[in-house]
């Protein structure tokens, strides 16, 4: 688990008819006022620089109250209904595999509906390359035509990992938009970059 572990759903095949998401430029505005930042973020023992270090507050966490100061949006957090556990090689372990059994972990609620948003950041850590596949289970649930969709990563080295493919494929309709890629152990020092890509993405202006 690097850094921590991406996943998103993939789009059923044979439907031909369904749109894929087109990419957008770096520098276009969200198109629908509200913003909705969904984030998994997992405390306990994670990868430190090779080592290991147990946090208090995962680094996804960190960086979606980073985001969430900087800019106005509704927060959800996606959490399991089976929790993952704190040690670090028994999460890489279930996660390992979850992802060979293309599994959807259940997640403990979700927003009523992604109707009022029109801008979507999906936030989470990368594990062996991918989104957790708890990511995944709450793309199926909604409707993304017609919304932006960025992606937002904590990883030890594989910066959005596969969540850009994952995303355009589990979000049809939906516009995939600049990704934004923080290494773990630097998210507490991220504050200039995460500035930058929000103003080059519109999503904080001034």
């Amino acid at each position: 688990m690097t850094g921590a572990t991406a996943a998103c759903s993939s789009t059923p095949p044979g439907d031909e008819n369904t749109p894929r998401p087109s990419r957008q430029p770096a520098s276009a505005s969200p198109p629908g006022p509200r913003v909705l930042l969904a984030y998994f973020s997992r405390p306990g023992e994670n990868y430190y620089y090779g080592e290991r270090t147990d946090l208090k507050v995962g680094n996804t966490q960190v960086l979606a109250e980073m985001i969430r100061d900087r800019i106005d949006c509704d927060v959800h957090r996606i959490e399991a209904v089976d929790p993952y556990p704190q040690d670090y090689e028994q999460t890489v372990a279930r996660n390992s595999r979850e992802q060979e059994r293309d599994a959807r972990p259940a997640i403990v609620r979700l927003p009523r509906s992604l109707a009022p948003y029109g801008t979507v950041l999906l936030a989470s850590p990368i594990w062996n390359v991918r989104a957790p596949m708890i990511m995944t289970t709450f793309t199926e649930k909604f409707d993304f035509r017609g919304k932006t969709v960025h992606p937002v990563t904590t990883h030890a080295m594989s910066g959005l990992g596969t969540t850009e493919d994952d995303y355009e494929a589990a979000c049809p309709g939906a516009t995939l938009a600049e990704g934004l890629a923080v290494r773990g152990e630097e998210v507490r020092k991220a504050g200039d970059d995460l500035d930058a890509w929000l103003r080059r993405t519109g999503l904080l202006r001034g």
